[in-house]
């Protein structure tokens, strides 16, 4: 409900003049300061700053590659990260916003080195590499700003080991079901490792678990829809359904529960429930649009079930 629009039909409902209801929406708190903006104003701006910081140093060395030396690059990359890390300790104010910039040139550094020596290194070991390093300055910081990010290089690596140690990266084969049960385990494990049964270690917040989720969902679900195209349905579309419901049945209880992270596995066990039920329907003859009408009522009913699910699940939390 909008409070403002209540405000104004009480207003036009009890006829009240100018200066009555100018009283009310003092009474609505309108002429207040929100709560806590004086706290989360300053580290917002802080921690975009920072981003932004990070963000162009790499792109300022990009557009000025030809005018740096290479020692010029690898000083300037360096000397930032040098400096965000020593002032992150001699300013505990602003120790998050710096080690985040921190964070973002040791991509930087990694990137350029990459590209200068050709070490012929894969993609993922870059991003592993640049996971570990970064792992110790989330630590210290035990922020979500830091946590956040290093799920999504965390994430990336994996990706990037799945598809270089895939025998066929332009589909899915049951011989390669270890390396992608590999690969969704260490997402997953990444996850738990930013959960709340580790917070007090890590002082991790929800955001980073939740990211977390959706990229293992995404993951999880992409590779298991892609094995539904084969000539047989392979043993990573069952083995990726099976970890959902798991994941999923472990988001349900109550010292794991989280609605969002709970919502977006449950679309995922939805998306390959359906998937294979489309194949199963449409890989045979007889009448196609009964069976897409009887695919599209199955999936409305599905998703109703899992609505429903959730929805109960959380008025149980919350009483």
């Amino acid at each position: 409900m909008d409070l403002r629009l209540a405000v104004y039909q009480l207003a036009s409902a009890h006829a009240l003049d100018a200066q009555q209801t100018r009283q009310l929406q003092e009474v609505a708190g309108f002429q207040r300061e929100p709560a806590r903006l004086a706290y989360w104003l300053p580290r917002g701006v802080a921690v975009l700053g920072a981003a932004l910081l990070g963000m162009g140093l790499i792109f300022w060395v990009a557009a000025n590659w030809e005018d740096l030396g290479r020692m010029g690059r690898f000083a300037l990359l360096q000397g930032v990260l040098a400096a965000a890390c020593v002032g992150a300790f001699a300013v505990p104010k602003a120790r998050v916003p710096l080690l985040l910039v921190a964070v973002l040139a040791i991509g930087g550094l990694f990137a350029y080195f990459g590209q200068t020596y050709q070490t012929g290194a894969d993609p993922w070991q870059l991003f592993a590499l640049w996971a570990v390093l970064a792992l110790p300055l989330c630590l210290v910081a035990r922020s979500d700003v830091l946590w956040t990010p290093w799920m999504l290089i965390f994430a990336m690596a994996a990706t990037l080991w799945m598809q270089a140690h895939a025998h066929h990266s332009w589909r899915i084969d049951s011989a390669d079901l270890s390396i992608f049960v590999s690969g969704w385990l260490a997402v997953l494990l990444a996850c738990a490792f930013v959960s709340p049964l580790m917070a007090r270690w890590t002082g991790a917040g929800v955001w980073a678990l939740r990211l977390g989720l959706v990229l293992a969902t995404i993951l999880i679900t992409g590779t298991a829809v892609t094995a539904l195209f084969g000539s047989e349905v392979g043993s990573p579309y069952w083995a990726g359904l099976a970890l959902l419901a798991v994941a999923g049945a472990l988001l349900a209880l109550r010292q794991f529960f989280d609605v969002f992270g709970l919502s977006a596995v449950a679309l995922g066990v939805n998306t390959l429930l359906v998937g294979g039920l489309a194949r199963t329907l449409l890989s045979g003859g007889g009448d196609g649009v009964g069976k897409l009408v009887m695919l599209g009522l199955a999936a409305a009913m599905l998703l109703a079930l899992t609505v429903q699910g959730i929805l109960w699940r959380t008025r149980q939390e919350a009483a």
